[in-house]
């Protein structure tokens, strides 16, 4: 059964086209992917993110329970922060990759993917018998607001907003909610999780602010543009965070699932390697396309036109990874001479 947000009427009202997206019927446009687009990186956009994960881990044995199942060790921040992590396979494959907003000592809330939730959920209550977690998707609403001018709508519109990887428990007419300043565009912003029955008038405040309403689509090609992973597409469970080149998210001083086989892959070498690029003008790369460098090859794993840099740009991994050669890509039957990228793709300043 396919799952609604609390806001489908008011995305309806604001003319969203929908699609269903990890068994939610969700808005992919309101005017046009490119308008979006270039409304959050110009401006202000916000987006309906109730599909995603999010469950609450309290109580005894809360912090070890996180050590040991991801592999960044949450020890490295304290409460009132927000930390990019991975859950991980014994062969070192990523079995999801989240963000954990810390409130206290052992007081957590866990943002998995929106296909991973349950399975990461019930594997954290397994492993931490004592704590007591609580699927908060049934009551709350997720919220993000991106763009240069975020900041200033969060800080109107909130008692308190959050900066960079910060969170706060902070309010909204008078309701308790919660925020942190992170998101998956590139832009500065933040995340904000409302109980459901003020969340609708969250998002009315914010367009009666100019803030943009954006689909699923804009917030694909913006993370393209930023060099983010996707899961399903640039990390599973056959990828790992070093081929990924996610090892900013590993801290190899605690012991966590799976790092036995990723200290055995920074001694051998890797398999396999993420590569970025764009093409000239506007032949777009696409998911499954084939690549090729040297004696390197493998397929584009995302891809997509630019709106910011107006060019096709793509992520995909080659095996073994590849030397400073040639980078070529198939695109419809023919093979393109792509230019070689290290992603993000675009940056605040400009272009990469």
């Amino acid at each position: 059964m396919t799952r609604r947000s609390p806001l489908c009427d008011l995305h309806a009202e604001l003319g969203a086209r929908f699609v269903e997206f990890g068994g939610w019927e969700m808005p992919v446009q309101y005017t046009s992917v490119i308008a979006e687009h270039r409304a959050v990186r110009t401006g202000s956009g916000w987006f309906d993110v109730s599909h995603l994960g999010r469950f609450s881990l309290r109580g005894a044995g809360a912090t070890e329970t996180l050590r040991r199942l991801f592999c960044n060790d949450i020890d490295r921040i304290g409460p009132g922060r927000s930390q990019y992590t991975m859950m991980l396979n014994e062969s070192g494959g990523v079995v999801d990759d989240l963000i954990v907003w810390r409130w206290g000592i052992d007081d957590y809330w866990v943002l998995p993917n929106a296909a991973n939730h349950e399975r990461v959920m019930a594997r954290v209550a397994a492993a931490a018998p004592e704590a007591e977690v609580v699927d908060l998707r049934p009551t709350t609403v997720a919220i993000a607001v991106q763009g240069p001018d975020a900041p200033r709508h969060l800080a109107a519109l909130l008692d308190e907003a959050p900066r960079r990887f910060r969170t706060v428990i902070t309010g909204f007419r008078g309701v308790e909610v919660r925020a942190a300043g992170t998101g998956y565009t590139g832009e500065p912003g933040g995340e904000v999780i409302l109980p459901v029955d003020v969340a609708e008038d969250f998002a009315r405040a914010l367009c009666e602010r100019g803030v943009v309403p954006a689909g699923l689509g804009a917030r694909d090609t913006l993370r393209l543009e930023a060099g983010l992973a996707l899961w399903g597409q640039e990390l599973d469970e056959d990828t790992t965070p070093l081929e990924a080149h996610l090892e900013f998210a590993v801290s190899f001083d605690h012991e966590f699932v799976g790092r036995e086989a990723l200290e055995g892959e920074r001694r051998r070498g890797l398999r396999k390697e993420l590569v970025g690029f764009a093409t000239e003008g506007r032949k777009i790369p696409r998911r499954g396309y084939r690549l090729r460098a040297g004696e390197s090859r493998g397929e584009v794993t995302s891809g997509n036109f630019s709106p910011m840099l107006e060019r096709g740009i793509g992520l995909g991994y080659l095996a073994p990874p590849p030397g400073d050669g040639d980078l070529e890509v198939e695109i419809r039957g023919e093979w393109v001479q792509v230019e070689r990228i290290d992603p993000p793709f675009y940056r605040r300043s400009g272009p990469s």
